[in-house]
């Protein structure tokens, strides 16, 4: 499998994850991950994919200042309902990173390492996607997305039109493609730590 280049150059997020420390599963229980691993997931790459990737980034960081994030210690509410527009992609990503589960989740070993119920739908501040916060310390943030300073290309919809046809030809499909890519790229490598497109605030 061969992705965009920039998949590798997009921040990388560092977890502690206990469960996996005491599982063996990770020397230290340290586990990176990259936003080729949310591709995988989510089996595409977009701008609410990206944008998801960067948002928990955002809130692990700003919980967790000293880092590393304790996966598995971040509770994570929607505001909105689990089959509302993209609001089930981002809460994958937001599974990935934090390892917050909704109830089918895993519910621990001795009462530890429980990360089933850490996931909620409709709950959150309707001026936010999400909040995080800490199941220790309870400190918690508000988290938005806004990519209206990274617009896609003006040829975005002309060739979405051109790609769908079902005689379009691998060129135009590619030429698609590489201009949908583009708007990700720079949202991932040029827009990472912008607080006008990735809004954090502490609650």
């Amino acid at each position: 499998m061969t992705f965009p280049a920039f998949f590798d150059q997009a921040p990388k997020v560092q977890v502690h994850d206990p469960l996996s420390e005491f599982l063996g599963a990770a020397e230290g229980g340290l586990i990176e991950y990259g936003y080729a691993d949310a591709v995988r997931l989510a089996g595409h790459s977009c701008p609410t994919v990206a944008g998801a990737y960067l948002m928990a980034r955002a809130g692990l960081r700003a919980l967790f200042p000293d880092g590393p994030a304790e996966r598995g210690g971040v509770a994570v509410t929607m505001s909105s309902a689990e089959r509302e527009g993209t609001t089930g992609v981002i809460a994958q990503v937001f599974t990935l990173l934090t390892g917050a589960a909704a109830g089918n989740g895993f519910h621990g070993i001795g009462g530890n390492f429980v990360r089933s119920g850490l996931l909620g739908y409709g709950g959150g501040n309707p001026d936010c996607i999400a909040t995080f916060q800490r199941t220790d310390t309870h400190a918690g943030v508000r988290l938005a997305l806004d990519v209206t300073n990274v617009p896609p290309s003006p040829q975005m919809r002309m060739l979405m039109g051109q790609a769908m046809a079902p005689d379009a030809s691998a060129e135009v499909r590619r030429a698609f493609g590489e201009v949908w890519q583009e708007r990700v790229r720079r949202l991932l490598l040029e827009h990472a730590d912008d607080p006008a497109v990735i809004l954090v605030q502490a609650i």
